[in-house]
């Protein structure tokens, strides 16, 4: 009878220990595509003042993604999110080396390249509701707030510390993010450079606040974030070493109005870009650099209509460039950004673009799809959805310099980066399958000619490309 009792309280010990294994529950998402795109010219310069003619050609190929998402539901209150990125490539495609790829574009996800080709960790973090606020530790999505302006979703994961509390329809939160770890480590027995490596992190603080609201015939939300980000990389360099503290206040709203949705975000953004701790002249060297300070704004305006077949809208962004003349600030092009999450075009500012098909180059280190900064951007847009499986996009956008950039002497005829007509088709094969087509044309601005000399002109060219992509969602 004793045998038969132990047995019994060994195994309601084991199913005691076992209990929080067999409660958890297990929840699956994602999204895989394949597509392929002609891109007629791999860069917009036609010839240059040097040797006559580059003579870009075209491309075209196939590419695909997996991604998927996990959530390990252990309770109603806690979870472990987890994402991974896997088979990131171009059909038949060279694939890259261990680390390499990126320098055609931020790396994607919390992978490298190569990683992203194969399988990449993006995502694990724990989430967990406790009676005093919602806390998120982990690897998560960095910088993505408000609307879609200046998002970095798609862009590498850090580690983060969130905390938010509800108080009826009002949100506060708090973040602390790691950016760069330069501290002496297992990998890193050095740190991070030249100087030893004490205090040459780079982190970031954030707090904001989200509001709910809801009307009669008006419904949304409004929210502010403010940021300090403290980036002491600077000190692992060589003489100048130097300190940036960079603020940030980023208001944003988004509402629906009966048939139209509207959204806007500011950001504003000061500081100091560089502040001067060890001079050049502590090493014997004559002192070349100065405190920079920093001054940059972003706008965002986007506005939709909805009339039930058709439907119309239009966006606008502002980012300051930085002005040559002022040596001493920075007024754009450090900070704010149109970020990586938004590809307003199928070409320009096209950061997918960027990831699958490299830059687009224009002369003078000048690049078409690139991130958008130094931009007065318009775009408007009319659609129609026939049927409702398949929906028909017509846009057309203008965008132009803020400020001509200083890349040196000659001079610039214009700063325009052009303007550019999508047509974008989506059909709805089933709940979870879609085909997309489009087709962009971009006529090329007269920023793309860099230096331009009145001896030898620097000549551009138009560009379009045609793309389709399946994209199953589970």
């Amino acid at each position: 009878m004793k045998k038969l009792w132990l047995v019994l309280l060994s195994l309601g010990l084991i199913m005691a220990f076992s209990v929080s294994a067999f409660a958890v529950d297990v929840k699956v998402s994602g999204e895989y595509f394949a597509g392929g795109l002609y891109l007629n010219k791999t860069g917009v310069e036609s010839g240059d003042y040097w040797s006559g003619d580059y003579g870009y050609g075209s491309t075209a190929f196939f590419f695909q993604r997996l991604r998927i998402g996990t959530d390990f539901i252990v309770s109603p209150c806690l979870k472990l999110v987890t994402r991974f990125d896997a088979m990131e490539r171009i059909w038949g495609g060279q694939r890259s080396g261990y680390g390499g790829g990126d320098y055609y574009g931020y790396s994607y996800g919390g992978g490298t390249r190569a990683e992203g080709e194969n399988i990449s960790i993006d995502l694990v973090y724990i989430d967990y509701t406790a009676p005093i606020g919602q806390f998120k530790v982990g690897y998560q999505l960095d910088w993505v707030w408000g609307t879609i302006f200046d998002n970095w979703g798609e862009g590498a994961t850090v580690g983060q510390i969130q905390y938010s509390k509800d108080f009826g329809p009002l949100t506060l939160l708090a973040i602390y993010a790691k950016e760069t770890e330069n501290n002496v480590s297992a990998v890193s027995p050095s740190g991070g450079g030249f100087w030893p490596a004490t205090d040459q992190d780079y982190d970031s603080y954030r707090v904001g606040a989200i509001y709910n609201f809801k009307g009669n015939n008006v419904a949304g939300q409004t929210g502010i974030l403010f940021s300090y980000d403290r980036d002491a990389t600077g000190r692992a360099s060589y003489p100048p070493a130097h300190m940036s503290k960079v603020y940030m206040l980023a208001p944003y709203v988004k509402a629906k109005i009966g048939p139209v949705t509207v959204q806007a975000e500011l950001e504003y953004a000061f500081g100091d870009v560089a502040k001067i701790e060890i001079p050049d002249d502590a090493i014997g060297l004559p002192p070349i650099d100065q405190d920079v300070s920093l001054g940059e704004l972003g706008v965002f305006v986007d506005a939709a209509a909805n009339f039930g077949m058709f439907n119309v809208g239009g966006s606008f962004a502002y980012i300051s460039g930085d002005d040559p003349a002022t040596q001493d600030k920075v007024e754009g092009g450090y900070y704010i950004t149109g970020g990586l999450d938004w590809n307003p075009c199928l070409i320009l500012f096209n950061n997918d673009l960027r990831f699958w098909a490299g830059w687009i180059p224009g002369h003078s280190g000048s690049y078409v799809n690139d991130i958008m900064y130094n931009t007065w951007f318009f775009q408007g847009r009319v659609g129609v959805k026939p049927t409702p499986q398949l929906d028909l996009l017509l846009s057309a956008s203008y965008a132009t310099a803020d400020h001509k950039p200083s890349w040196g002497p000659g001079a610039f005829p214009n700063g325009t980066y052009g303007t550019e007509i999508d047509l974008v088709g989506n059909y709805k094969i089933t709940n979870n399958l879609s085909y997309m087509l489009g087709f962009g044309y971009l006529f090329t601005g007269d920023l793309f000619k860099g230096h331009d000399f009145d001896i030898n002109p620097a000549d551009i060219q138009d560009d379009f490309i045609l793309i389709n992509k399946l994209t199953l969602t589970f």
